[in-house]
Order: structure tokens, then sequence, then C-alpha cells
């Protein structure tokens, strides 16, 4: 991507980031394909299993007492499995910051040292893997199966990290240089528990946050970084604690509201797949692309409908960004304009259910998940509005870029779009009436996104079906896997009281409610600046949680401000997700982007400002519509 100056930039599996050692290409293998293929299987399968539950339930009458647990434990094995094999692809999330600066010497050198970091994670999930597999004595109790079986993909995990780096390093360079990173990676885990029981004990915490967050400035991938950080807080401890580390990522994904996330990610890859995206967008372009800024206005309208259907910003920046922001260019629109405003309307996604962020702080904060889907119904449709009048007021200079059509063919529009709108009005449907529940309603909308493709629009072959259900389970790895790598890394913090040292400080600061939250609005915006959304607030969550508790402040009200806060952060360099997947898309430096979300980003934090200190915007609408 073209660039005034250097820059920080992301590298993930689902945009296509994958840094590659130089002189290596680290080639798929026919055991990593059978490999994927397998994750990919379980899960389409954890999918069906929750329908099935589904129709037992309201058809049958008959619930069944294994299938959640069955899903459950075959996303674990999913996501565990996918994320040894992205490791040997360079497909976790990393913060790249100044390797793009370095000579190639120096930065074949810098990506040994990183190779390093991951295997000696692998090395980590490997050893502690197997040690905790060893331990456990306890059964499932839907299955009857014992809890070994769930576990040892921590260590399946490790095992495919250090196999499937060792692959991608040894192809086109020298066997001695290509494992060098392993030998060093197992060569500090031995010496760390050897050694590291004579190490001090305090301060647990504080070498937590130092490690970790010198291994993610110096680009290791987050979640490897917060499992060496966890490991070396552990290491003084002994066994004893170290083990917490696989049973704590293990039992973090053993989560049934979680199955949300690959079930709308998977909905939203087979909606892209079925040409439905295009559709939503030539419904807007009918109803709205006459008005002055028209494309300005489609370009929000379409994000509007997308984010009822995926619940993933990156999804929908993504997607949408490739149709849209093209077009806006050919009418005249600034590049960075368009891949701006395609950025901010992605924030929808968040804001507008369902939302995996909500359903992400659903689980962390043991709070409704319908709840929080109705609750942020009025935010969403509020940030909607702020975005079409700074298109508007933006657009001051322009004539129309659309001719106004004709009434049938807004019409016709309007019924090639009927069955991709049906399904947002089902899913919060089906949530409030009990239907099903949220993380059901995922996979009702992956089923339903694959009838619509398959047997209504006949575009979803059974080749382009397994192909969208591949890059939801990359997209899903990406996720779940920081998911998981923090859950020790946050269990570390609440160990060494650093939630309630924290919540203690702001609470003596903040003398009532309204300053609580302009403080914690103020750490959160600057949290964004610097984290992803689902790291954030895996750590952030536990800490705040509690407090705004203490404080009287509904948990469902802060989480949709929450949601908002790191959504924004999306936008706001040096992170700024969102801005860096339009910037690719539209081959626009990403500084360019950053200047034109200005605007964008001031109509935002009013939204912000008004849904934090008029909480009758969410908890009125849960109080008249939740469940």
């Amino acid at each position: 991507m073209p660039s005034d100056a250097p820059r920080p930039t992301l590298a993930f599996a689902g945009a296509g980031a994958v840094a590659v050692l130089p002189g290596s290409a680290p080639a798929t293998s026919r055991v990593e394909r059978l490999l994927e293929n397998g994750a990919v299987v379980l899960l389409v399968l954890a999918a069906t299993v929750a329908l099935l539950q589904v129709f037992f339930r309201y058809v049958l009458n008959a619930s069944l007492a294994w299938p959640e647990e069955c899903a459950q434990w075959m996303f674990v094995w999913a996501v565990f499995v996918g994320a040894g094999i992205s490791a040997g692809r360079r497909g976790h999330i990393a913060i790249e910051t100044f390797s793009s600066r370095l000579p190639p010497a120096a930065r074949a050198t810098h990506a040994m040292v990183v190779d390093a970091c991951v295997a000696l994670g692998g090395v980590i999930l490997l050893g502690e893997g197997i040690s905790f597999v060893a331990k456990t004595t306890y059964v499932s109790p839907g299955l009857g199966w014992s809890f070994k079986f769930l576990y040892a993909a921590v260590p399946v995990c490790g095992a495919l990290t250090l196999a499937c780096l060792a692959r991608a390093r040894l192809h086109g360079g020298s066997a001695l240089r290509a494992l060098a990173p392993m030998v060093v990676a197992i060569a500090l885990y031995a010496a760390l528990l050897a050694f590291g029981t004579g190490l001090p004990t305090a301060g647990g915490a504080i070498v937590l946050m130092v490690v970790a967050l010198s291994l993610i400035a110096v680009e290791v991938p987050i979640a490897f970084a917060f499992v060496v950080g966890t490991f070396a807080a552990f290491a003084p401890q002994g066994d004893l604690m170290l083990v917490t580390i696989p049973q704590n990522m293990g039992t973090s994904l053993n989560s049934f509201t979680l199955l949300a996330i690959p079930f709308f990610i998977l909905a939203a890859s087979l909606m892209n797949a079925a040409g439905i995206t295009s559709r939503l967008v030539d419904l807007a372009s009918a109803w709205f692309g006459h008005l002055r800024g028209g494309l300005g206005h489609v370009n929000v309208a379409t994000n509007t409908m997308m984010a009822g259907i995926s619940g993933s910003s990156m999804a929908d920046a993504a997607a949408i960004g490739k149709i849209l922001v093209p077009e806006m260019e050919k009418r005249g629109y600034s590049p960075a304009f368009a891949c701006a405003l395609t950025s901010a309307s992605a924030t929808l996604a968040n804001l507008i259910p369902p939302s995996l962020g909500l359903i992400i702080y659903g689980a962390l904060a043991s709070a409704s998940v319908g709840a929080l889907f109705v609750a942020t119904i009025v935010p969403g449709l509020l940030t909607a509005l702020a975005l079409v009048i700074v298109v508007h007021l933006c657009s001051g200079g322009r004539g129309r870029d659309l001719a106004r059509t004709s009434t049938a063919e807004r019409w016709r529009a309007l019924s090639r779009a009927v069955p991709a709108l049906l399904l947002p009005i089902a899913i919060v449907g089906g949530v409030r009436f009990g239907a099903f529940t949220a993380t059901e309603s995922g996979a009702v909308a992956a089923f339903y996104a694959l009838g619509c493709g398959a047997l209504l629009y006949r575009v979803l072959t059974a080749e382009l079906s397994f192909a969208a259900a591949r890059e939801a389970l990359h997209d899903t790895v990406v996720v779940a896997f920081i998911i998981a790598a923090a859950a020790p890394f946050a269990w570390t913090l609440t160990a060494e009281q650093a939630p309630q040292n924290v919540a203690a400080a702001l609470g003596a600061i903040a003398a009532s409610p309204i300053v609580l939250l302009a403080l914690i609005n103020v750490f959160l915006l600057a949290v964004g600046l610097f984290m992803e959304m689902i790291a954030a607030m895996v750590i952030l969550v536990p800490i705040l949680v509690p407090m705004i508790k203490v404080a009287g402040i509904d948990p469902v009200h802060f989480g949709v401000i929450l949601v908002m806060n790191l959504v924004i952060g999306a936008l706001t360099p040096p992170m700024g997700m969102l801005a860096f997947t339009t910037a690719r898309v539209g081959q626009v430096p990403v500084v360019q982007v950053f200047r034109a979300l200005m605007p964008f980003m001031a109509g935002l934090l009013v939204v912000l400002l008004i849904v934090t200190y008029v909480p009758a915007l969410t908890t009125g609408m849960v109080r008249h519509f939740g469940p």
C-alpha cells in the first residue's frame, strides 16, 4: 500500500496481510490443508448442532443435553487447530510499526526474533498443555467425556505452531537458519523452568505487562505476546501456576455465548459469496443515490443494512469497500474520503445487532446478550444519522451522483433485497421472543444465508460455500485465539489485584457516576488508540464492570458505551484497523484516510456523548422491548 511516511499497520489472516520471510513462501502442505479442512468441517458441524438443538426444542419439544457442549468442544478444537496452522502462515494479528523501514538483512533478523517468540509461545502451549491434560480428571456433564479431550486441543495447537512455523521457514532457506528460532524457544523455555523458581515472585502483574507490551511493540503477534508474558509472570511460582495458562485458554473458549462469533462470521461470508452485499448496494443506490452526496448516503445505508446481518466491522469494511470505494472515486469523490466514510460506516456493524463486540462483552460481563441487542438499536441508528449529516455537510459543493430512479425500479431493487432485509428482523425478533438464543441466532443466520444463496439466488455452489466457510474459519481464528490468549493474561491481572487497584484509584478520583463515565470514556478512547477491540475488552471488562456496578451504572448501558468507544478506536492511529482495511482496498495512503476521518470522528464523538449521558436511549428500549 502506498504511503507518504512510515506508519504502523496490521497483519492478520482475514485481510490477507500475511508477512512472509524474505526468500520464503509458506505454501500449504497437503497435511496442513487436510487439517484446515477438518477445522472448517468442525465449524460447520458446530452450527449444524446448534440448529439441531433449536429444532428439537421448538419443533419436537424435547431439548437434548449434549448439543451445546458438543458445539463448544468443536469450536475449541477448530480454533486451536486453525491457530496452529495460521502461525506458519504469519496469519495472527500483529502491530507492524518499524520492520518495513529496516534493510533486508535486518528485516530477516527481525523476522527470526519474532518467529522465536511465536515458537516460544508454541513450546509453552505444548509443554504446559501436556502437563495440564495429564492432571485433568473431571468429566463433562453433557457429553460424559473426559475434559482431557477438550484441553488436548491446547498442546495440539502448540505442536502445530512449531511444525507449521518450521515448515514455513524451511521453504527456500538453510535448515540451520530456519530452525534456529525453534531451538532458541526450547532453550528459553527449559531455562525458565529450571531457574525461574529462583526469581522473585512479587510484581507478577508488572512483569506480565512489561513483557507482553514489549513483545507487541517489536511486532510479535498479540496472542503469542500474551502467552509469553503470562508465562514469564508465572515462571517464578512453579508448575502449579503455569498450568493455569492452558486451563484458562481452553475454558475461555468453552463458552456457548462465544459460538455466536463464528456463526455470524460464517453468515457474513456466505452472504458475500452469494452476492447479497451487492444487492444491498443496489437497493441503497436506487433509494438514496439521487440525493446530494448520493453515493455517500448509499455507503451509510448499505453499511446499516449489512450491520444487521454480519456483526463484524472488519468484514463489512472489506466487502463494501471493494464495491463502493472504486465507484465513489469514479463519481469524483476523493479516494481518501471514500475510504474514510466506508471505515466510519463499518463501525455500525458493532452498534446494530447482531454485534460481535456486544456478544463478547455479554460473555465477559455475564450480561444478557438479548438485552444488549435491544439496547444498542437506538445508539446504532443515531450513529447512522450522524454519518448521514456529516456526508450531507461535506458534499455541499457536489451535485447528485446518480439519476433519480423510477418508483418501479426502487421497488424492484427492494424486492431483490427483501430476503437479506428480513434476516436482522428475524434475529432480533427471535431473540426477543425466546425462539432462540443470541448464539443460536448466529447459526440460524448462517443457515438462512446458505439457503438464500443456494436455493433462492442459485449462485452458491458446494465449492463456493466451502470456500466461504474456510474464510470464516480464518477470521474466527484471528479473533478467538486472542480471546483465548488474553484469558490467562486477564486472570493474572486479577490475581495480582490490578483490577481492584485501578477501580479504587478511579473511584477515589470520581465523585459521581457522571464524572466516572467521563473518565472511563477518555480512558477507553486512549486505549483504543493502541489496542484492538477484542483484546481491549478481554483485559478491561473484568476491571471496569465491577467498578461501574458499585457506582450504580447499568452494565447493559455501559456495554454499549464501551463498544462505541472501542469501535471509534478502530478509526484512530496508530492501530486504526478499519482505516487500514479500507486504505488497503482503495490503495490510498492511510495518513490521508486518517485525515479524512476527522469530521466523521466528530460526529461519532457527539453520539457517544449523547448515549453516555442519556441512558434512557439504551435502558428504555430494554425496559419496553427487552427479553
